[in-house]
């Protein structure tokens, strides 16, 4: 892969960054998540308390981007057919027949901000899995497809429970990361204080088009990633997989359910983009690493056990990364990890 490469993605990188900093204050590795799900062709959901300008972040990235945006308010009462489109029937005025004609929905755009998605009910969620997976949506007999690129930003609310729906685990795989969005620091604070209440008027320009977005898309995958690098990926995932031999004890004791192939390979492409906004045209473990939190919270289910001691799936995470080695040859060498690499 040749520098010139490199460069082009990182550019694209910064001048989003760019045109994001001018909105939003803080919120570092939430954007990067962002962007690398983004040039991963994957989807992501934001989870945090109100205020803390997930919708906002976005609407944003959207606008800063050539492409077509709709945001999806997830209410009790929408409907699959609310998002995905419909058939109407319409009379052909030169025959005189009538005949169903395809509304399409909110879904047919480049975009898709599925907001506050925890608030509406199984059904309306699950018409989204089609479009998340496999770029399409099937309406009566006939598939629509849609438009690419395609990305799903999806946020939701963890203190409001009443009137809510909790996503179920398949869906939730279906998202490439899930990014906790926290509180800003105080001088961040500070200064989100003073800009927003203030006459600040912000110009967002798009600096990438569709067209741009699919190339780096494929440039992300044409970085090459070692054997290591993917026994390393295997080892996090494998490891979270209770009753498979040379799983850690904790694991087996906190976990009720572990990760798919799935997060292995949202391990490693989310790698290779990382790999790339810093420079490097190979993927190393500290990629992989740093990504464990995203790609593998809404991927394993912790157990009563674990819940009644305050353990939650980030500290089985941590100590995954802690106590698996990156170096090769301590990571093939592990008495423990040989019975995950045998099985």
């Amino acid at each position: 892969m040749s520098d010139e490469a490199i460069e082009k993605l990182n550019t694209a990188y910064n001048q989003i960054r760019e045109q994001i900093a001018k909105v939003i204050i803080g919120q570092d590795h939430v954007i990067d998540h962002l962007l690398i799900a983004m040039f991963s062709r994957g989807h992501c959901l934001l989870e945090g308390v109100p205020g803390l300008a997930k919708t906002l972040l976005i609407s944003t990235l959207a606008r800063s981007l050539s492409m077509s945006f709709h945001r999806i308010q997830f209410t009790p009462d929408l409907m699959p057919a609310d998002i995905t489109g419909t058939d109407v029937i319409q009379e052909n005025r030169q025959t005189g027949q009538r005949e169903f004609r395809f509304l399409q929905g909110p879904l047919f755009h480049n975009v898709i901000l599925a907001d506050e998605i925890n608030r509406t009910p199984p059904k309306t969620q699950a018409s989204l899995l089609e479009a998340m997976q496999e770029r399409q949506v099937t309406v009566g007999q006939t598939r629509h497809q849609l438009s690419d690129p395609f990305f799903v930003l999806a946020t939701q609310n963890p203190i409001e429970q009443e009137g809510t729906y909790p996503l179920p685990e398949a869906q939730q795989d279906r998202f490439m990361f899930k990014v906790f969005v926290g509180y800003p620091t105080f001088n961040e604070e500070r200064q989100i204080a003073k800009t927003t209440t203030s006459i600040n008027p912000c110009e967002i320009q798009a600096v990438l088009s569709g067209e741009e977005i699919m190339d780096l898309q494929r440039l992300v995958r044409q970085v090459p990633v070692s054997d290591h690098v993917v026994d390393y990926a295997l080892a996090l995932v494998r490891q979270t997989r209770i009753g498979e031999p040379g799983v850690p004890d904790f694991a087996n004791e906190w976990l009720s359910w572990g990760a798919g192939p799935r997060a292995v390979q949202f391990l490693v492409l989310g790698g290779k983009a990382r790999a790339l906004i810093h420079g490097r045209t190979h993927v190393s473990t500290e990629d992989i690493a740093d990504l464990a939190k995203p790609v593998l919270r809404h991927r394993i289910v912790t157990n009563f056990a674990a819940q009644s001691e305050g353990i939650t799936s980030d500290h089985v995470i941590d100590r995954l990364v802690k106590e698996t080695p990156q170096k090769e040859g301590e990571l093939t060498s592990d008495p423990r990890l040989k019975k995950i690499f045998a099985a």
